[in-house]
């Protein structure tokens, strides 16, 4: 044995060792348990909830190494092997990537020693034992592996070979999210036949990219010897034994080093400067988006203008920058002017509607004028500039993400309270934290606003920002938005909003790395050539050739924001920004008055011009796109991008990079999770019981201005509710948040949902939810001549085997004499061509007995009233043919909206013709009750009322 100074060496062995060992034996646990499976369980573990084998015929790595044994046995025990290599390969990294005064290599391996223990978590607590858990193990697990890819990357030492291969196997790794994630869609959402078998392929790449990563390591460990040392020798048969790892030199024998890549330093504080930006981009879009939401209770009570409009103008706030004084305090005073915008933030506190809706009103003033003022504050700090640009941009996909994962509302809304899932308190404290942080070390900006401009006139831009604010908000903001416009009904031919909507989220995520990385493609005139296409593609057509136009376009938009905003920050804040959310704000009305022309001024000029306003949209746009192409910097005339960017520069840059990359992971995570459920099952399937109704939801408002999914889900739930129309139901609006309650009802209730038609169809909306399969359905809009756009769904519903009909319908207002009458016709015909028994939940404005009823109660539609002698209604009514109906329920609204909500029983398969006598509900099955909560005073408000008690039918 050899001796040194320091002791006897009892064994030495090169590290790289250490890499061959966890690479083997991880590949050994894989491999071995698919090899078991395959030969002893191959039809079990091939088949899934849909399909088994011949159609699929490839396992998943979850159902090869967690249901049967032995396969979960061998695998769980090569793992448990894996674990010892696996650490010392996560101490050995750090030890030869450690340096002085940087804190990347620590952060490195606490990513790596947290990846590791999370792959215990998923390993040892199968799908099989707690699939909520092994998810989250699962999806934690991915999320580590982003900062433990990218910091090995950033740390690599200098060893071309090593660098390559890191490279090639992050790059299959991440590449194969994608395929991975389309083909799991198509197995879980669509269920399209062997398309398992394609993911569980993509699955497997997965696991040898993600253990190949880490097996470079034994590029970098080859020059490392690793020793067991006896310091004081051999004592009572034990040695005492340390592990020392050391490099014989700083250079290997092929002249590379291990010093990191990257010439400037990585620090947490940068990150976390970064990751505040975004926060406070997320609080700039949380309180812009609120401001529609808020306004509309208004104008909704009133049936009409009610004043409070005039509040959407309080975003033009920026125009106070043109006094000289206030707007030097301010640009210097970055802190003060940030926690003024956060007003929006606590506008929740107060109950008054008009209270929350001045306090969200004076949020967005100091908001916009936050946004100019941060923005023309860094405009000769090109590092914080750039930090500013990425907070703004990915801070609207973080709202977008936000809302993806809280069913479309924003949790800090002023809307939302802990009551009905908000989230407002930790929203605000965070806020005041990204504050402080992201203006701790404060601005001394050179004030050139007085000075001329020599840039060209600022008036392009402005419209440019408009188009742009415009674009982001009312199409942007919401990943179902744009979703909404294409969908078309069932069978389903297109994206749905859960899980497509992360292609949306991934788009813009994209659009951002083109904007910041090849900014002059981001505003040349063949992208905006791209875009324009892809808007006019999206506008045009339905199902995936309309979305992959408003991919396109998300692109887009998105790649513009750098451009846009550097040329609007080398003219006057007051000017560029002030101008530019008016012109915003006349985009915004005339968005608005396309469906509202039948409540406001001139609204017939804009009646159903949608194109008008996204054709106005886009010229905006090209005029800011102009504006861009001609501007050169007056102080060195360089282009607007100079490629000559700073260590400071591209550091930042790679915060936000990583920024994205875990915004997009979680998105992808959410999409996950939300993938809806495979099965819905009816409340009373035992005696074949479907229960209908009809609800008039206000837009999701209740009467004191808060969110109402969930109030309105308690009660449809405890109604026992099987279908239900949903009208007013439309919220794809700027003025309505940009929200689509029915799926927070449809996943919370186990429902399968329909909208239609979309909002680029003008109509307040219609929908329906099912615990039924629906089989087809198809979207109508009524004739209206005069007034508002009548919307219809016709459903053909697979209940317990039988195929029925639904149709929800909302017909036009009492002032609209002429539209109702047309659409009586269209329903009547419409129910009449059906073949099918049928229910009609519809909004009809009539007396029983009187008037259009005759014509949807007629010879034509052969349609009967669910109670003829129920003379008190005028909008709300249920309508049946062909089925047995058993009884009729209305349902006191209490302050979710401001109408009743009714509910018809109906039997299937039971061919005896019910009578309209009477009769007590003592003589009613059980089964075919109402639910007798309801009964007296009833739960929360809601109480049988009119009868004060159900009505059943002989």
């Amino acid at each position: 044995m050899a001796k040194d100074k320091d002791g006897t060496v009892v064994l030495s062995f090169s590290a790289k060792w250490v890499s061959w060992a966890h690479t083997i034996v991880a590949y050994c646990g894989f491999l071995g348990a698919l090899a078991l499976g395959l030969k002893l369980h191959y039809h079990k573990i091939v088949q899934n909830e849909h399909y088994g084998y011949p159609q699929e015929w490839f396992p998943s790595v979850s159902a090869t190494i967690g249901d049967r044994y032995p396969e979960r046995s061998v695998f769980q025990l090569f793992i448990a092997i894996t674990s010892g290599p696996r650490f010392a390969l996560v101490i050995l990294w750090y030890l030869i990537t450690a340096r002085a005064n940087s804190a990347l290599p620590k952060f490195v391996l606490f990513t790596g020693l947290t990846r590791t223990l999370l792959c215990g978590g998923w390993v040892y607590i199968t799908s099989t034992d707690d699939h909520l858990y092994h998810d989250i193990f699962m999806i934690s697990y991915l999320v580590f592996t982003i900062p433990w890819t990218v910091g090995c990357l950033k740390l690599s030492p200098r060893n071309p070979q090593a660098i390559k291969y890191r490279k090639w196997f992050a790059g299959l790794f991440f590449g194969t999210l994608v395929p991975l994630i389309y083909f799991f869609i198509q197995h879980k959402v669509h269920k399209v036949a062997g398309a398992y078998t394609i993911y569980a392929f993509f699955e497997w790449a997965l696991i040898l990219f993600d253990v190949g990563f880490d097996a470079v390591t034994s590029y970098d460990f080859a020059n490392i010897e690793l020793r067991v040392v006896d310091m004081k020798g051999v004592n009572k048969g034990k040695i005492s034994a340390a592990i020392g790892a050391a490099s014989s030199s700083e250079k290997s024998n092929d002249g590379t080093s291990i010093k990191p890549l990257l010439a400037a330093k990585f620090t947490v504080g940068g990150l976390i400067e970064s990751i505040s930006d975004v926060y406070i981009g997320f609080m700039f879009w949380t309180i812009l988006t609120s401001l529609g939401v808020t306004i509309w209770y208004f104008p909704l009570w009133h049936m009409g203008l009610s004043g409070y409009e005039v509040l959407v103008m309080t975003s033009i706030s920026p125009i106070i920058l043109g006094i000289g004084p206030l707007r030097r305090f301010l640009i210097n005073h970055l802190t003060i002017t940030y926690i003024l915008s956060l007003t929006g933030f606590v506008a929740f506190y107060y109950k008054q509607p008009e209270y929350r809706l001045f306090v969200t009103g004076a949020g967005v003033g100091f908001s916009c004028l936050a946004l100019a003022a941060g923005f023309f504050a860094e405009r000769s700090n090109p590092a914080r500039l750039d930090g500013r640009i990425s907070g703004f941009s990915l801070g609207l996909l973080a709202s977008s993400i936000t809302k993806f994962a809280c069913y479309t509302n924003n949790p800090v809304w002023p809307v939302m309270h802990a009551e009905n899932g908000g989230w407002n308190k930790t929203g605000l404290g965070l806020a005041v934290l990204a504050v402080l942080i992201s203006t701790r070390k404060g601005t001394h900006a050179q004030d050139i606003s007085s000075a001329k401009s020599k840039n060209g006139p600022f008036i392009l831009i402005s419209l440019g920002l408009a188009g742009m604010f415009f674009a982001f908000h009312s199409l942007l903001a919401d990943s179902s938005t744009m979703i909404s416009w294409v969908w078309d009904g069932y069978p389903i031919t297109g994206p749905m909003a859960v899980p497509d909507g992360v292609y949306v989220l991934l788009a813009m995520g994209f659009g951002h790395v083109i904007g910041s990385y090849f900014e002059d493609f981001g505003r040349s005139w063949t992208f905006f050539g791209v875009g324009s296409v892809a808007v006019g593609v999206f506008y045009a057509n339905h199902g995936w050739l309309g979305f992959y136009g408003a991919l396109v376009f998300a692109t887009y938009m998105m790649a513009i924001a750098p451009s846009f905003i550097r040329v609007a920050i080398q003219h006057g804040p007051a000017k560029t920004f002030g101008t530019a959310f008016l012109l915003y704000n006349l985009l915004v009305l005339a968005n608005i008055w396309t469906v509202a022309y039948a409540f406001v001024p001139g609204g017939p000029l804009l009646r159903e011009r949608t194109d008008l306003v996204t054709s106005a949209m886009m010229v905006c746009v090209g005029a800011g796109v102009f504006a861009t192409t001609s501007f050169n910097s007056s102080s060195n005339g360089k282009p607007l991008n100079s490629k000559h960017t700073s260590p400071i520069q591209r550091r930042v840059k790679s915060y936000f990079m990583q920024v994205l990359v875990a915004l997009e992971l979680v998105a992808i995570a959410i999409a996950y999770i939300r993938s809806p459920p495979a099965s819905h099952v009816p409340y009373n399937k035992e005696h074949k019981v479907v229960s209908a109704g009809i609800w008039t939801v206000h837009f999701g408002i209740d009467n004191d201005m808060w969110s109402s999914e969930r109030r309105m889900r308690d009660l449809i739930k405890e109604m026992e509710v099987d279908i239900i129309g949903l009208l007013e139901s439309d919220l794809q609006r700027i003025i309505m948040g940009n929200r689509d309650m029915t799926q927070f009802l449809a996943e919370d209730l186990g429902m399968y949902a329909d909208f239609g038609p979309g909002p680029n169809k003008h109509t307040w909306g219609a929908a329906l939810l099912s615990k039924f399969p629906i089989i087809n359905s198809t979207h109508h809009l009524l004739p209206s001549p005069v007034g508002e756009l009548a919307p219809a769904i016709l459903a053909t519903l697979d209940m317990y085997g039988e195929m029925v009909d639904v149709l929800v319908f909302h017909s036009g207002q009492e002032e609209d004499v002429e539209d109702r009458r047309l659409q009586s016709e269209g329903i009547a015909k419409l129910m009449g061509d059906s073949p099918r028994p049928l229910i009609l939940l519809s909004y009809l404005v009539t007396k029983p007995l009187q008037g259009n009823y005759n014509t949807y109660v007629s010879e034509q539609s052969r349609m009967k009233d669910i109670d003829p002698s129920d003379w008190d209604r005028w909008c709300e009514y249920i309508l049946y043919r062909g089925i047995k109906r058993v009884g009729f329920a209305r349902v006191s609204r209490s302050t979710i909206t401001d109408t009743e909500l009714q509910v018809g029983k109906f039997v299937i398969g039971d061919d005896k013709e019910s009578s309209n006598t009477i009769i007590p509900e003592s003589e009613v099955p059980e089964g075919l009750r109402f639910p007798a909560r309801f009964h007296g005073q009833g739960v929360r408000g809601h109480r049988y009322h009119v009868f004060d008690e159900p009505r059943y039918y002989a």
